[in-house]
């Protein structure tokens, strides 16, 4: 049985577990089964290891200071701070609709962001930075796939949920086949246990407390 420790020994793997060596449309697939199973992982998926911390300039001299670029992996956002301010004080989230609106408030005024949200492949500040500043991002990245890269951290930790991703993306090609059941259980019993890995990793580190806002202790 191969061992999985990359992009060629998963996709080796996945063709023993399929045992129809000799259908060479079915084996020539194999990357697309991977790369589709990349994608629900990317939905389903809760780790500590998708998390992920950038850095970028709000930059006066640009046209648009208010406009910033996210990262090529982002997901979605976790938090959003002033790291060259003083107290790196978090910006709060607010709509498109919500930004318009606080924007015809303040008459566009430059000042110190307090606001952000997510437009497209860019956060906007508001109100539009006075000067430079350096905003941090703490957010949720896509998992680097496995064609560009031979391996990542995903393949290193869980080699079952990648098989049997894959094979479970096999099903449409393989139809009446009884191990379909048995591959959707792996998975799913796989994804489950990454999930709650995560939440135990997150917070297993001590008690959690409820606080008042506002209150010190």
């Amino acid at each position: 049985m191969t061992q999985i420790i990359d992009y060629a020994s998963l996709q080796a793997a996945v063709t023993e577990y399929l045992a129809r060596d000799q259908d060479a449309t079915l084996i020539a697939r194999i990357p697309t089964f991977i790369q589709l199973a990349e994608a629900k992982f990317n939905r389903q998926l809760f780790v500590r290891q998708m998390e992920q911390r950038a850095t970028a300039l709000a930059d006066t001299g640009s046209s648009e200071p208010e406009f910033i670029s996210l990262p090529v992996d982002f997901q979605s956002m976790r938090r959003v701070r002033l790291s060259s301010v003083t107290g790196k004080p978090c910006l709060e989230f607010k709509s498109g609709t919500q930004m318009d609106e606080y924007r015809f408030v303040i008459r566009d005024i430059a000042a110190r962001p307090r606001y952000f949200t997510v437009f497209g492949d860019e956060i906007e500040l508001a109100p539009t930075p006075d000067r430079n500043y350096t905003i941090e991002m703490v957010y949720r990245q896509n998992i680097p796939p496995l064609a560009p890269n031979a391996t990542n951290w995903l393949l290193t930790l869980a080699p079952d949920l990648y098989l049997y991703g894959a094979l479970l993306e096999s099903a449409p090609y393989i139809k009446e086949d009884d191990r379909i059941q048995t591959w959707g259980l792996g998975f799913t019993t796989a994804l489950n246990d990454l999930n709650n890995l995560g939440l135990t990793s997150a917070f297993n580190a001590g008690p959690m407390t409820v606080r008042v806002s506002g209150q010190v202790f």
